[in-house]
């Protein structure tokens, strides 16, 4: 396997203080692989034999009840740790890993992750406050979905991926990756047609812009009145 550039990490919040060398001897661990467009990572229920860091692209983390209903979870943008189960103590993924887009991914086998977090304090570190983050969005998303309208999840949703992955255009600030209007039902917990229903409503407003997996927020501070229950009258 060719051996991979420590640039490839270097300054990423995961790696901060570490010298090249330290670099060098936790890439030597990695293994760097691609995944075309809605190809799967892992997925749930999978025994969880590697630990993850997205290089480029985005993921989606995609959650499946008893019942059969999927729920999108979040995404998971560049630079950032996944599949972290062992460090949560867990033996199989508890989401499904999709490629939002083509993503180029390094892993670890499970078996680098003590050696990883004593060797490097830092690494160790970043990987728990990734897990307490994310245990803090998704109790907020279990509050929302019992608490809030519609158009208020739906609302906190979109700016919850501006906030991650926005890119200023002519138009406003567009998702930074296609995401389609099934996508934000499966977030939020609602159907495609409400999704459409309001999206359509916005868009007449002048609130937002979408297409065909394409959605750009004209006017955040419109939608943030509605995510705070604050609509103007």
């Amino acid at each position: 396997m060719p051996t991979l550039d420590r640039s490839l990490i270097a300054g990423l919040p995961s790696f901060a203080g570490l010298s090249g060398e330290d670099l060098d001897r936790i890439l030597v661990l990695a293994r760097s692989s691609r995944y075309p467009k809605e190809s799967e990572i892992f997925s749930q229920d999978e025994e969880a034999k590697s630990f993850y860091l997205l290089l480029s692209g985005h993921i989606r983390v995609v959650r499946t009840s008893p019942e059969g209903h999927q729920v999108i979870a979040r995404y998971i943008n560049e630079g950032e740790l996944f599949g972290i189960a062992v460090a949560m103590g867990r033996t199989t993924f508890p989401a499904t890993a999709v490629a939002a887009v083509d993503c180029v991914v390094l892993s670890w086998p499970n078996s680098a992750w003590l050696e990883l977090q004593s060797r490097f304090p830092a690494f160790g570190a970043a990987a728990y406050q990734t897990i307490g983050a994310r245990l803090q969005e998704t109790q907020a998303q279990v509050m929302a979905m019992s608490s809030e309208q519609v158009e208020q999840r739906i609302a906190h949703a979109i700016l919850r991926l501006i906030k991650q992955a926005g890119r200023k255009t002519a138009e406003g600030i567009e998702i930074d990756f296609p995401i389609s209007r099934q996508d934000l039902a499966e977030m939020t917990g609602t159907t495609l047609h409400t999704v459409s229903r309001v999206l359509s409503s916005w868009e007449d407003e002048g609130l937002v812009r979408s297409g065909r997996q394409k959605v750009t927020v004209a006017d955040p501070h419109g939608l943030m009145l509605i995510a705070e229950s604050r609509r103007r009258k």
